[in-house]
């Protein structure tokens, strides 16, 4: 047995709504996903009598970008005058609610108004092959529900690419069943992982966020650790270990580029002088509701190793999508 070897993986972790996919004009009010927000506040708070729907209830910027969590609470408050204290231990039943008025339906139902980016079916094509997954690692970071995040990637099609890399089941870091859509789970941190609770800052839809991120990050550790493997060399075993130094979200919102550099920030006070270090970058794509000037704007000047920036006005349209991603 000689030393072991390193294997440098980068892991890549996706916002869905307006990165990987974009809603017609509709899809605020009448997706499957935002149906099931009202749904569910009124299922489980208010004896399910109806409630007024998250975009005729909250402004926009209490929901773009936010987490199903946060935008639960929020709606309970907007709609029943709930303060999050005393809506916030009903989360949990909040989160299964969703996901059961979602399982409920058709693939066709769930993808109704939404639809995959342009670019966004090639280049997870290309992260699926054989050659990319021996250093690429590739998830989910959003604020959706991880069942609701299943459904969705599964109706448009995108979990058919084999992209994403498997959920994480180790014991510290083990991601949730949900009953029913087991057989196309996937890595990922999600909003029915963390949620503060606090709606009143709105320093909270990047900061929970940015702890979803970390979720992740610790997530494809975990199942790096469990994979490291024995090649053979001749007559020779070589031990390949396996480390994430890189990770990369992908996100339209501020609320991504902030998490994303809220992350970078507290890599680097971890790990200043540590072989863990991780060099954390952003792909801001403007194929959502904010244009390139203002995500670079948040995104600020990169730091080499730390924090590396990269905007893309046509988001995974554009050719040099994987580039910015830093793996090529």
């Amino acid at each position: 047995l000689i030393p072991a070897q390193a294997a440098c993986f980068t892991l890549i972790t996706f916002d869905v709504d307006g990165t990987l996919v974009k809603g017609s004009g509709k899809a605020a009010s009448e997706s499957a996903h935002a149906r099931a927000f009202s749904h569910a506040v009124s299922t489980v708070l208010n004896s399910s009598q109806p409630v007024t729907s998250v975009a005729d209830a909250l402004p926009t910027h209490l929901y773009h970008g936010s987490t199903d969590g946060l935008i639960l609470l929020r709606l309970a408050k907007a709609t029943l005058g709930m303060e999050s204290k005393d809506s916030f231990d009903k989360l949990e039943e909040m989160f299964a609610c969703m996901y059961d008025f979602m399982s409920a339906m058709e693939d066709t139902e769930i993808a109704a108004h939404i639809t995959p980016l342009p670019g966004v079916m090639d280049h997870l094509n290309t992260l699926a092959t054989a050659t990319m997954k021996e250093r690429v690692m590739c998830g989910l970071v959003t604020g959706n529900v991880e069942g609701v995040a299943r459904k969705k990637m599964k109706a448009v099609g995108i979990f058919d690419t084999h992209a994403l890399g498997p959920p994480c089941a180790t014991q510290k870091q083990q991601q949730q069943q949900w009953e029913g859509s087991q057989e196309y789970g996937f890595l990922g941190g999600f909003g029915s992982d963390y949620c503060s609770g606090d709606i009143d800052s709105l320093d909270r839809n990047h900061l929970d966020r940015g702890e979803q991120i970390a979720i992740a990050a610790n997530r494809c550790k975990n199942i790096l650790a469990n994979n490291n493997s024995m090649d053979q060399v001749n007559d020779t075993c070589t031990r390949r270990q396996k480390t994430l130094k890189r990770v990369v979200h992908v996100g339209d919102a501020p609320a991504d580029v902030l998490a994303a550099k809220w992350f970078s920030e507290r890599q680097s006070e971890m790990n200043m002088n540590s072989e863990d270090k991780i060099c954390v970058g952003c792909v801001a794509v403007a194929t959502g509701s904010y244009t390139a000037n203002e995500l670079r704007q948040l995104a600020g000047e990169p730091i080499v190793g730390i924090w590396e920036p990269v905007i893309l006005e046509e988001g995974m349209g554009d050719p040099s999508f994987l580039k910015a991603c830093g793996i090529f």
